[in-house]
């Protein structure tokens, strides 16, 4: 561990109280806390890039520390700390509240979300702690009190910590609108941001920057931790041709948990967690106790377990992404990643649980469920080990987000729009706002927009003679209050038939992708979707096979990074020595019989398997993709006679097949897809109600509580269903329904990587007609019919329909 002694870096300025405290530990500040300390002097903004167990949270506040040691009367509060979980926060009290103990200090911590009591939340108003951790939305509604003013008018710095977990999104959004009105109460405020895995650290910078300027803001590097220890566990037999859970190596993971102390197990889908338990509880002889945690429990079983960890009494813990974030729970020596990681920055941060120290070399293990996981563990195994990361882009903030800011500026008092929009634009999501959507944003606050503003209820503001915009009432600043909010509960449809038997239940995301007469596989059978009515799904007995796969639960989308590095390494033929023999045979009779292709080249096969035809393509742009670009070319088939029965997807392939051949592929992949077959099926889809609904209830329209209740589900979707069947017919264009639309296309469907898509597709077209099924198609292939059966439990039945498909894919008796 390098570090450097304070004496040499006198001009950070560093409290004797505060060398006291490091020396009695041994410890001596690492160059970028120190650092922090420095930017913090010079007034300046900064953003921290530093490994897991770099100590960022203490770096962060080492500047706060030292001027409250110095300034040890001042009142009020004095920096803020934002994080994107409640339970981060909580954490990073405990752990502030140590050091300040063992120092004597005079200095109050306090936190402020959901869970704090109403009492407390208006003594914090008045009389607030030096030091408040709370969340974006918190932060959000704080801003709505008029008092709001005087409370951060002596606000000295801000810290926004794990900052890669929400900056790019909704919630990145509304704290973004929120720092612009903290900067504009206190110029002077700093802004500081911290994260372990930021990709692109310059767009970062440009998100924090006050005005986007970049002037005063520093980049300040952590120190390079030990290199990670990772490895990926193989099969003791080969390397399965499909399935995604992994559970072939069980007994290999049991064996790690006896090894370590504590092995955090994660997984990437709530029911794959609970599967994986499921299989290790069974395998577990020896009764090692085990744990699972995931975002479906209850929060009282979530918090026994993280006791538990903390404790020490657990020997392995099954996950989600409910611990991905910085939470210490406990003393973790190795992590394993079940199934493909998705991503690199997301598996460095997974990496990171274990050890949690810089010096410490972090262990962790990559189980992939097939062998084009293997490709993308393979892949993520060479990303952490260059230090590169991903993570998704940032795009213009949403005008539903920027309609709640709006209404929270006019609950805090009376203000001129001139003003308001210039701290509005001051923030990056919104710098390229025009000044005609701000005032559709403004008037739909107003009084509704044209086709709403009849109804009294949505009169919510008005303008005086002077131009300055006021409440109506005060009652609607206590409803905003109640509402505001980005997060919205994922919502879930009951599957019925006419007569009213319950079938089970969906998550909306993919109700929202149906339309009348499409078909599915659910409970075992092939549905046709009748219509969707409220929260139901009302189907009936379908006599046709079911065309789009089944509800398979939430997924993670693949990073763009990641599939580049795939696509790279299938026709990086020198590289194919360093993997196991059947991945690397797989690819040689792939390279042979068909086509590997190149990075920015579509790969499209044809042939008959089993009385059908098939197309199977290759675009390694994610399952989401996939799934949308299957529904749109199965309507373009429909339309041109091909006769389609269905198609299947992973994040690799989509395979669609039917009752004709395929002769010609290029025309089915032709960019006005998009524009024709993309904008017909989204408006007969509930996918855009479903937008809309999300966007009616984050900007206000919609109610989700009043005083004393809370509105159901299927009572919100039946008043924002009703809102828009009126815009739908009278004001298209509302400002309601353009979020919805972009909503829609840029985040349900990846409608934004089909048209990077599509237009390599072209000229890059690879058409290879063959007589059988290719090695490449075998995964997707064996996932033909048994997408009824969930993830994980698939399994069995995968690996048989896959071992049938290889022996012909793999059969090289027509080799010369």
């Amino acid at each position: 561990m390098t570090t450097i002694p304070l004496q040499t870096l006198s001009d950070a300025s560093v409290p004797d109280i505060l060398k006291d405290w490091f020396s009695q530990r041994g410890w001596l500040p690492r160059r970028h806390q120190l650092e922090m300390l420095s930017v913090a002097g010079q007034g300046d903004h900064a953003l921290l890039v530093a490994d897991t167990g770099a100590g960022k949270t203490l770096a962060g506040f080492l500047p706060t520390l030292a001027d409250l040691i110095a300034a040890p009367d001042h009142d009020g509060l004095h920096t803020l700390y934002i994080s994107p979980l409640k339970a981060l926060a909580h954490d990073i009290k405990r752990n502030l509240e140590t050091p300040i103990a063992e120092m004597g200090l005079d200095i109050t911590i306090e936190t402020r979300s959901g869970d704090t009591p109403s009492d407390r939340k208006a003594r914090q108003r008045s009389r607030p702690p030096n030091i408040l951790l709370t969340t974006p939305e918190s932060l959000s509604l704080l801003i709505s009190y008029p008092e709001s003013e005087t409370l951060f008018s002596g606000l000295k710095r801000i810290i926004i910590d794990e900052v890669h977990a929400f900056a790019v999104g909704k919630r990145g959004d509304l704290l973004a609108l929120a720092l612009s009105r903290l900067q504009a109460i206190n110029p002077k405020v700093q802004r500081v941001a911290l994260s372990a895995t930021v990709a692109d650290p310059d767009a970062f910078l440009g998100w924090l920057a006050p005005n986007g300027d970049l002037e005063n803001v520093q980049l300040v590097k952590g120190e390079s931790g030990a290199p990670p220890d990772l490895d990926i566990m193989l099969p003791e037999g080969r390397v399965p041709w499909s399935g995604h859970s992994g559970h072939y190596a069980i007994p290999q993971i049991l064996e790690e948990v006896r090894r370590n102390k504590l092995t955090l197990i994660f997984c990437n889908t709530r029911f794959l967690a609970e599967f994986i338990f499921q299989a290790i509880w069974n395998a577990n002889e020896d009764g090692l106790p085990i744990g699972i945690h995931h975002g479906s429990l209850a929060v009282e079983a979530r918090r026994k377990v993280e006791g538990a960890m903390a404790r020490g009494e657990l020997r392995a813990l099954v996950a989600t992404a409910s611990l991905d974030l910085g939470v210490d729970w406990g003393d973790v020596d190795c992590v394993i990643q079940m199934g493909a990681p998705k991503g690199s920055s997301r598996l460095l941060q997974r990496i990171g649980r274990a050890n949690h120290r810089l010096d410490v070399s972090s262990k962790a293990l990559l189980v992939p469920g097939n062998r084009f996981e293997f490709l993308e563990a393979q892949a993520a195994f060479d990303a952490v080990a260059a230090g590169q990361r991903d993570g998704e882009p940032f795009r213009a903030g949403g005008l539903d987000v920027l309609a709640q800011h709006i209404m929270a500026q006019a609950c805090a008092g009376p203000f001129h729009e001139d003003k308001l929009f210039a701290e509005i634009v001051s923030a990056q999501p919104y710098a390229k706002l025009t000044r005609d959507e701000f005032h559709r944003a403004l008037g739909f606050v107003e009084n509704g927009g044209y086709a709403l503003k009849a109804y009294d209820k949505f009169k919510r503001l008005r303008r005086d003679a002077d131009g300055v915009w006021h409440l109506v009432h005060p009652r609607f600043a206590a409803q905003h209050r109640l509402n505001a909010g980005i997060i919205i509960d994922a919502a879930m449809l009951d599957v019925r038939f006419k007569n009213g038997r319950k079938l089970g239940r969906v998550e909306e995301n993919f109700a929202a992708q149906l339309s009348p007469g499409d078909t599915f596989f659910f409970a075992g059978m092939s549905l046709e979707v009748e219509r969707i009515k409220d929260m139901d799904v009302l189907v009936r007995a379908a006599k046709k096979a079911a065309q789009i796969p089944s509800y398979m639960g939430a997924r993670m989308p693949l990073t763009t990074h990641l599939s580049d590095r795939v696509r790279e390494m299938l026709t990086d033929r020198a590289g194919w020595g360093r993997f196991p023999d059947d991945v690397r045979e797989w690819l040689e009779m792939q390279d042979w019989r068909s086509h590997l292709p190149e990075p920015g080249q579509l790969l499209v096969e044809t042939f008959p398997h089993h009385d059908r035809h098939h197309m199977v393509c290759y675009p390694f742009e994610g399952w989401n993709a996939h799934q949308s670009l299957g529904m749109l070319l199965t309507r373009r088939m429909e339309d041109r006679g091909l006769e389609p029965l269905g198609f299947v997807a992973n994040d690799y392939a989509l395979a669609v097949y039917g009752l004709k051949p395929i002769t010609d592929p290029g025309p089915l992949f032709s960019a006005d897809i998009l524009a024709d077959e993309f904008t017909d099926w989204v408006q007969r889809s509930y996918l855009l109600k479903r937008a809309f609904r999300e966007v009616a209830v984050i900007s206000g329209l919609v109610e989700r509580q009043h005083p004393g209740k809370r509105k159901t589900g299927k009572q919100v979707t039946f008043s924002t269903d009703l809102i828009f069947d009126v815009l739908q017919k009278y004001e298209p264009e509302h400002i309601l329904m353009q979020a919805a639309w972009a909503d829609a296309r840029a985040r349900m469907t990846d409608v934004g990587r089909l048209g990077d898509l599509m237009d390599r597709a072209q000229d890059s077209i690879i058409h290879i007609d063959l007589d059988r099924v290719s090695p490449l198609a075998v995964p997707v292939l064996a996932m033909i019919g048994r997408e009824a059966v969930p993830q994980g439990a698939a399994d069995d039945s995968l690996l048989l329909e896959a071992e049938s498909l290889a022996a012909a894919a793999m059969r090289s008796d027509d080799m010369e």
